[in-house]
């Protein structure tokens, strides 16, 4: 038995615009929607139990609705309706995939000293703490990265940028290793689980995580090889009405968080929504 909102008959005849999820991806898309002349209705759906200040801010908009604690959890392609994990459905005009992606290990010991990168939009808030270790040291940084692929690449590239002398390993390490009390540095190097170690001003992880394309398998989307919802230029998917934007999604071969900003992304995104939903009632007219 589902539980399907219940909504007036003008509501019925805006379009609807679903997201599944709410991180950054989700949020910048909701925020260009709101910005054009979209008259319609958006529902986030969001796997979060609290409600941020962030999400908070979208769902006091008049035309938003968030859904905390309800993640999708099914797709209908040819209804067009998408349920949650606690059997609520809610039919769509358009629906954006935007689950993001989750670590690919578990989480290290000391995971909270180090830097973090795994998406373009983190390379501003890598430079910036980069910054704080040179004034602190007042010498060139040793970092160690950890990573491989073409998130640490874009890492090691933000890092010599700023000045760091990178060590780059493929191994994951056991732990990392704290600075002595009453330092202001976060970290001082990495223990193997062989028990050797490497010493650095600073760690910084960025390993590849992986994609949450689970909802994008279920409704018979095109997944590329080692995870992630392949799309197009224009962001769509294998399946009419149905969008990917933010971790989950993959262009080329590459996750759409390596390659542009999570606000360039939605800009667009938001623009071929808009085009669609223009484009499908005079299809229907036809």
């Amino acid at each position: 038995m589902s539980a399907t909102p219940t909504a007036s008959a003008d509501s019925q005849t805006r379009p609807r615009i679903v997201i599944a999820g709410a991180g950054p991806a989700a949020q910048e898309l909701v925020r260009q929607l709101v910005r054009t002349p979209f008259a319609g209705g958006i529902t986030v759906l969001s796997n979060r139990d609290d409600a941020p200040e962030e999400l908070l801010e979208l769902a006091a908009l008049p035309q938003v609705s968030v859904r905390f604690g309800q993640p999708a959890s099914y797709i209908d392609p040819d209804s067009r309706y998408v349920t949650t994990a606690d059997g609520l459905e809610f039919s769509y005009d358009q629906l954006v995939i935007a689950t993001g992606s989750s670590p690919a290990g578990a989480p290290l010991a000391g995971e909270g000293r180090c830097l973090s990168y795994s998406t373009i939009d983190d390379a501003a808030g890598l430079g910036e703490a980069v910054k704080d270790v040179t004034r602190v040291l007042g010498r060139r940084p040793l970092g160690i990265l950890v990573g491989t692929g073409t998130a640490a690449g874009q890492a090691e590239a933000v890092l010599r940028a700023r000045g760091v002398r990178p060590i780059r390993t493929s191994q994951r390490p056991a732990a990392v290793v704290p600075t002595l009390a009453g330092s202001t540095l976060a970290a001082a190097g990495i223990v193997f689980e062989d028990g050797s170690s490497m010493a650095g001003d600073l760690v910084v992880l960025a390993e590849e995580p992986i994609a949450r394309d689970a909802l994008a398998v279920s409704a018979g989307l095109n997944t590329a090889r080692h995870g992630g919802i392949v799309i197009g230029r224009d962001f769509r998917t294998s399946v009419s009405g149905i969008w990917a934007i933010g971790d989950a999604a993959v262009f080329d071969g590459v996750r759409l968080g390596l390659l542009v900003a999570a606000s360039s992304a939605a800009s667009v995104c938001a623009s071929q929504l808009l085009r669609a939903g223009m484009a499908e009632p005079l299809a229907e007219a036809a």
